[in-house]
């Protein structure tokens, strides 16, 4: 196996436009998802404030990790940015409840986004490739 493994195909924004990184990496026994932001399959960005954004972006990132045969119980290290820290709160009862009692660990910054979104997310997962 190589080094380094790219998972999944180019993804695709809205305009149809094909984006230049991979949804998911593994190097060895991690896998690096890159940022998600809250689009649906189709590239759209979803309606709702910060909590329907949240969800959105947690089944990105389940999708995402699936490519690597990982869970969000496998994620070690999660990357947060917030367009406005006002959503802290409202973002943190989403995230508590999408990971349970798993706790990674995190950072959280107040950003600008590359789009019109609340969120963005990405995160690195733990996981041994299975056996061949």
């Amino acid at each position: 196996m190589p080094s380094v493994q790219l998972l999944g195909g180019q993804p695709q924004a809205s305009d149809r436009g094909i984006r230049p990184f991979s949804p998911a990496v593994r190097a060895g026994d991690f896998v690096f998802v890159s940022g998600q932001v809250p689009v649906d399959e189709r590239g759209e960005l979803v309606a709702g404030g910060i909590e329907a954004q949240t969800r959105q972006v947690f089944e990105n990132l389940r999708r995402a990790l699936a490519l690597a045969g990982c869970t969000l119980d496998d994620v070690c290290k999660v990357g947060v940015w917030l367009d406005d820290a006002r959503d802290f709160g409202a973002f943190n009862r989403v995230y508590m409840e999408c990971f349970g009692a798993h706790r990674p660990a995190r950072s959280t910054v107040e950003s600008r986004l590359m789009i019109d979104a609340r969120v963005e997310m990405d995160v690195t997962a733990y996981r041994p490739p299975a056996a061949a």
